[in-house]
Parts: C-alpha cells; structure tokens; sequence
C-alpha cells in the first residue's frame, strides 16, 4: 500500500481540524452514521451508471466509503486524500485488503494530485462542508483531477431552519448554509441531484453526480 506523505503549510484553521480528528478517529465510525445519510444511496447510484477505472475520495476519513468502493468497482484503482494522519491510521488497517490498488495520501485538498487530471471519479462525502473557507479552491482541485467526461459525486450537509443548530455545528467545524449545491450546479450544470430531510427537517443533506465536460 503506498501511503505518500505530501507537506503543506497548516494553517490555525486546519490545525484545529487536525486537532479535532486526532480526538474523534477513534470514535468516528461508532457515531457518524447517526448523522451522515446518504452515503450509501450515492454509492449505489455510482455503481448503477459508472464504471470507473481510477476513483479519488477526498476526505476519505477512516476508508468506510474506500471500503464499499472498492467492494463496488472491484478493478479500479482507489485513492484517498485526507488531513488527518489518525485517520488515515485507520484507513490503512480497515483497506489491508485492498492494498494492492490503493495509494492513501496525507494532505489538505487544495490544489490537483496530479498534473495529469488521472481520475475518472472524484467523491466528497461530508467533506465539502468543512472546508471553510477551501471549498472552492477544493472544486476547482477535483476539477482539475477529473479526466474529460470523469464524474463529480457528492454526498453532504446542506442547510438547516435553525440558526442555534447553525451555530452549534459550526463549532463541529461544518457550516451548513445551503451554499454548496448552487456551487456544484454552477460548475456542473446538467448533473443529478437531491436535497433530503434529516430528522423531521431539522437539517437537510444532498446528494450531487455531475459529469465534467468531454472536451
């Protein structure tokens, strides 16, 4: 398993998100998904009309998703990108089967992997909304990765009524404004998508596929 360690300058932002995933990578798996919806839904629609052969998730937190990823499209290449080092720890034991076609990298997400835009398949799963601010140099990153005709998947939190909920997930680092899919659907136009209702509408979370241009 090939497991590159990329250094870039951490800002006070990123080190508190740093901070905050050295504390909760141990329990991360136990209570997210009391929380993250969708992640399954995405992955199965993935499967039902792609094929793809080199696939990046960014944030890839503990490898969960890499995991059914690489159950799902069982030839193709996977990769991860994250910021925390405990969780990537934890990717690498949970993805020891897949280690022959899996490369774990240690890095904040702004700016492409690669100059050769090699990936045919870029997913955010409840990373987007962390990145504040970096959610837009982050898209223009995966946009920079994906290969001509490659797709943008996105599963993620997207607005609340309750401002007091706002603030208290705020402090969890994630702002949740209804500001990201606008944004996706400005850079992608065409793609798929769906907002959904979390415990009676206390929040809401979408689900985003768009497909970058051939040419």
């Amino acid at each position: 398993m090939k497991s590159p360690v990329l250094s870039a300058p951490k800002d006070a932002r990123l080190q508190a998100i740093d901070r905050y995933y050295r504390v909760h990578a141990k329990i991360y798996d136990l209570t997210r998904w009391t929380f993250l919806f969708g992640r399954e839904a995405l992955m199965r629609r993935l499967a039902a009309i792609l094929n793809p052969e080199r696939l990046l998730e960014v944030g890839c937190g503990t490898g969960k998703n890499l995991l059914e990823l690489g159950r799902l499209f069982p030839r193709a290449r996977l990769w991860g990108v994250d910021l925390s080092a405990p969780m990537l720890t934890r990717a690498q034991r949970k993805l020891a089967p897949l280690a022959e076609r899996l490369t774990l990298v240690h890095a904040p997400y702004d700016q492409p992997l690669s100059s050769e835009a090699p990936f045919d398949l870029v997913v955010f799963s409840y990373a987007l909304s962390m990145f504040n601010p970096g959610w837009e140099e982050a898209l223009a990153a995966a946009l920079g990765d994906l290969s001509p005709g490659g797709a943008l998947a996105v599963v993620d939190f997207h607005d609340s009524p309750l401002p007091a909920f706002k603030r208290w997930m705020g402090l969890n680092h994630v702002r949740l404004e209804g500001y990201l899919l606008p944004g996706l659907k400005q850079r992608l136009p065409g793609g798929q998508w769906r907002v959904c209702r979390a415990y009676g509408g206390l929040w809401s979370y979408f689900l985003f596929i768009g497909t970058k241009s051939p040419s």
